[in-house]
């Protein structure tokens, strides 16, 4: 039987930051260079010398791969991938074409500590020629973290932003007849708003969904093992030699112990053929990997636990059908080949846009008072210039200076913030909401009386 095996993980590659980085790295170079996956994905591979490592080692198995260093410079608000997108993703069978999509939104300049407007966050993708399956377009992603999952759904706007961006890229690609594996790491649990969008508008099934559909959530309190095996958890275990050892408040996270933020999501082409007998993408199995600590060291191979999935490549049945063992290992349903688009539900366009509507005003309110504070930056650093002019004391001039430099400093970053980003900012956010909009006019014509879609995830 031809099967495909993937994996993902968030490798924490931030250089001078991410503690323990190179043995880190050069652990999963080894894992990963014994492991019997066809294609790997990774994330927040920042630094040249990771990637070669790991490609080094993984090269024998995975000869072709590609790294994601950075975004075109075609618009203002990409050189906020300046340090790249710091995806790569290594495969088995050539690459015939590859492809980058930066993000609209990525953070604020103003939030150095989260630098996520500093590097970027994207949706790459490779083509990959299958022997069986033909074209498959591999997607890689990482969206912006800040907003967590609790509170209005506004602050969780420049995800929505990247979700229905992603959303649109991979339904492209299915448009035109690749099958799409999708794997990364989205910073949302499985019942956001964000991942509705996906789910809804891109047509992906959840690996790990599609695997374990008999597991119910829990009525009692759980084992941070169970929260790994059965619920995929990724991000905040309690096992990662990395999560802080205060309690978290986080109510998902304490009766979860964690949250399952990575993915393994696919579908396959949106019309295939008039010829219903195409080979098919199906989830064998997917759980969680990299879950132990580095052989020999006393930390966690990242801050993220990995996920992995193995595909089984269906073919066309003979006349009598398919064989009892068939059944029993295939574990998608028909829905997931159902050759109509699948459709966001009105509820989650409802939500979508009145998250994104409220984030333009708080945007709107931010860039206003960032400008007064530009503006009385500027005043202040008159009354500076003029008000030292008859100053005679010499030892007051070198506190004047710094002064001068601090609201010089305070007087840009406001200008910068308030005026050019706002004004990105809120043209990012009418864009999308001009484009859900559009949808949902011209899906309101197709689905009269069905709510807009076949969505199923909710």
């Amino acid at each position: 039987m031809d099967v495909i095996r993937v994996a993902t993980l968030n490798c924490w590659g931030l250089k001078y930051v991410s503690k323990n980085r190179h043995e880190r790295i050069a652990a999963i170079a080894d894992a990963v260079s014994n492991s019997d996956h066809d294609i790997i994905a990774l994330q927040e591979l920042w630094v040249e010398g990771d990637y070669n490592t790991i490609q080094r080692a993984i090269s024998h198995r995975l000869p072709h791969a590609k790294r994601f260093l950075r975004h075109a410079f075609c618009k203002p608000c990409t050189i906020s991938g300046a340090l790249g997108a710091g995806l790569a993703i290594f495969t088995k069978w050539p690459i015939v074409s590859t492809n980058v999509t930066p993000y609209s939104l990525n953070g604020e300049p103003i939030d150095v500590v989260g630098g996520d407007w500093f590097v970027g966050k994207a949706v790459g993708s490779v083509t990959i020629m299958h022997p069986i399956l033909g074209r498959v377009q591999v997607f890689n992603t990482h969206f912006y973290a800040k907003g967590g999952e609790s509170g209005p759904e506004y602050k969780r706007a420049h995800r929505l932003v990247s979700a229905w961006e992603f959303a649109k890229v991979v339904r492209q690609a299915a448009a035109l007849g690749n099958y799409v594996i999708a794997m990364g790491d989205f910073n949302s649990v499985p019942n956001s708003l964000p991942m509705h969008v996906i789910f809804g508008h891109a047509g992906l099934f959840d690996a790990w969904t599609v695997c374990h559909t008999h597991v119910s959530p829990p009525s009692e309190v759980i084992s941070p093992v169970d929260g790994v095996v059965k619920y995929g958890i990724t991000a905040d275990s309690p096992l990662n030699s990395y999560r802080g050892p205060n309690p978290s408040l986080d109510p998902l996270v304490r009766m979860y112990h964690g949250k399952r933020l990575d993915y393994i999501l696919f579908r396959q082409p949106s019309h295939p053929s008039d010829n219903a007998c195409i080979p098919k993408l199906e989830c064998q199995d997917s759980k969680v990997i990299f879950t132990t600590l580095i052989p020999g060291n006393d930390c966690s191979f990242s801050d993220h636990f990995g996920v992995e999935a193995t595909f089984v490549i269906g073919m066309p049945e003979a006349v009598n059908g398919p064989t009892p063992e068939m059944n029993s290992i295939l574990k998608s349903t028909a829905s997931i080949w159902a050759r109509e688009a699948s459709e966001m539900s009105m509820t989650t366009f409802s939500a979508v846009l009145g998250a994104l509507q409220v984030a333009y005003r708080v945007s709107r309110g931010r860039s206003r008072r960032e400008l007064v504070t530009f503006a009385l930056c500027i005043l202040a650093l008159l009354v500076l210039m003029f008000g030292s002019m008859g100053l005679a004391v010499p030892w007051a001039n070198p506190i004047l200076v710094l002064f001068t430099i601090a609201i010089t400093w305070l007087a840009t970053t406001m200008l910068y913030e308030g005026f050019l980003f706002g004004n990105w900012e809120r043209r990012a956010l009418r864009s999308t909401l001009e484009e859900l909009e559009l949808h949902k006019q011209a899906l309101a014509g197709k689905y009269p009386q069905e709510g807009f879609g076949t969505q199923t995830h909710q």
